[in-house]
């Protein structure tokens, strides 16, 4: 009975989202009381359950996803990622195009949201397209790669940055596993779906009136080396802790200090401030816009935050609800990898809900006793359910649009690049775990 609350659940769900298109939020709290009256949870305790779950689950990524979202509006707002785009398709040339751009979403994807990102860069692909006469496919799709890898298997991404709170895993040991999967799997899909037949068939023309960002001039931008070293700010001492974790003893001094230092939450705000001085009044630029940039950039996050503390409501509701003990003792016996199940769960909830960040904290709060029972470390799992929450994207995504309209693709064309792409990327990401738990599990 437990698990046919499970899939009425997400019946319900798919129906709120879909058919009646209600945003992920209030989908979320109304299958979360759908669920409360289903187990028999007394009426008083749903609303007290809900927002525990709720609470719970913002504690542990809103910090996160407010100075990540400041972070990369400074660094977007001063010219430092056009900076960063621009020299390393000048130094590379035309020949490593395709590379210069994958590292530069690679770099600039750490600390932005997939959207941000892409409608920040997609002016300079169609810049270089003009300028090379390159396919515009084949000078936007790495960037597209390099952007959807991030925003799947590196916190302090949303989706991995609050399944890693779910699961209670080390922040930087998720990101460390994350990069080692992230960066060969990228590439790879990035250099072989360019050269694919279908792909050689496709030849869209850049859309007319669609982007207006700001082109900055020469000296408007800061320098390449200043640019590079405030995006990379975070993910170096995320790194560092993370390396301190699996390698120095718990008493050690530098290993205490960094635990601190390297947490998400610090490494972020330490990169905003350093990124305030060095492209702020170094470049000419007043405190005040800098400001301005920042209370702009929180606005957009407001619904993303709302649907991640959603997401953990309806944890709390299967959890206090028995739900996920019936869930945890029944698969204790099954044949099948947790790894495995817990892609598994999250990619068919990516195919039904269309958004990444609904999928994944709904599988999150699914797979939690199957993870807590696993005995497999909680990093890999939370890669497991979020590479799982990128496949198969398609015409329930809004990702999905975006892409299509910016490049000026059919549906149909959409379809062939952007769906296989994503479950290539979730596919190889299952593998890259299951092989990062045969030598670490």
């Amino acid at each position: 009975m437990p698990l046919l609350y499970v899939a009425l659940a997400v019946v319900l769900l798919l129906i709120l989202m879909i058919p009646l298109k209600m945003n992920g939020f209030i989908s979320l709290i109304l299958t979360s009381i759908f669920v409360g009256f289903l187990v028999g949870m007394p009426v008083e305790q749903i609303w007290e359950t809900i927002g525990d779950g709720l609470g719970g689950q913002l504690s542990g990524t809103a910090l996160i996803v407010g100075i990540g979202a400041m972070l990369g509006t400074v660094i977007a707002d001063a010219g430092a990622a056009q900076r960063i785009a621009t020299t390393l398709v000048d130094k590379m040339g035309i020949n490593r195009v395709q590379l210069a751009i994958l590292i530069t979403a690679f770099i600039l994807g750490v600390t932005m949201f997939f959207e941000v990102a892409f409608v920040l860069l997609i002016p300079l692909v169609f810049v270089i397209v003009r300028q090379t006469k390159l396919n515009l496919l084949w000078v936007a799709l790495p960037m597209s790669i390099g952007l959807s890898t991030t925003h799947s298997f590196l916190p302090p991404h949303p989706g991995p940055a609050a399944v890693v709170g779910v699961f209670e895993a080390d922040m930087g040991l998720t990101l460390l596993y994350g990069l080692i999967i992230a960066i060969p799997v990228a590439t790879f899909i990035a250099y072989t779906w360019t050269r694919l037949p279908f792909f050689k068939k496709i030849n869209p023309d850049i859309p007319e009136g669609l982007v207006s960002n700001k082109q900055f001039k020469e000296e408007e931008m800061p320098s390449f080396g200043i640019s590079v070293f405030v995006a990379l700010i975070p993910v170096v001492l995320i790194a560092i802790d993370a390396v301190n974790t699996l390698f120095l003893p718990e008493d050690n001094g530098f290993r205490h200090a960094m635990s601190f230092i390297g947490a998400s939450e610090t490494a972020l705000l330490i990169s905003l401030l350093i990124s305030m001085w060095l492209l702020g009044p170094r470049v000419g630029r007043p405190l005040s816009d800098i400001m301005k940039s920042c209370s702009n950039a929180v606005k957009p996050m407001a619904m993303i935050l709302l649907v991640i503390g959603a997401g953990g409501a309806f944890k709390q509701v299967l959890v206090d609800g028995g739900i996920a003990d019936y869930i945890k003792a029944i698969t204790d016996g099954w044949a099948m990898s947790p790894i495995i199940l817990a892609w598994l769960i999250a990619a068919l909830l990516r195919i039904a809900l269309g958004s990444a960040t609904v999928a994944v904290m709904t599988a999150a709060g699914v797979v939690l006793p199957i993870a807590q029972a696993s005995g497999i470390p909680m990093e890999l799992m939370v890669l497991a359910v979020s590479c799982g929450s990128i496949a198969f994207s398609h015409v329930t995504d809004p990702g999905f649009w975006m892409f299509k309209e910016f490049l000026n693709l059919s549906v149909a064309d959409a379809i062939k690049v952007r769906t296989t792409y994503t479950t290539a990327l979730g596919i190889l990401g299952l593998i890259g775990v299951l092989i990062l738990n045969a030598f670490i599990g």
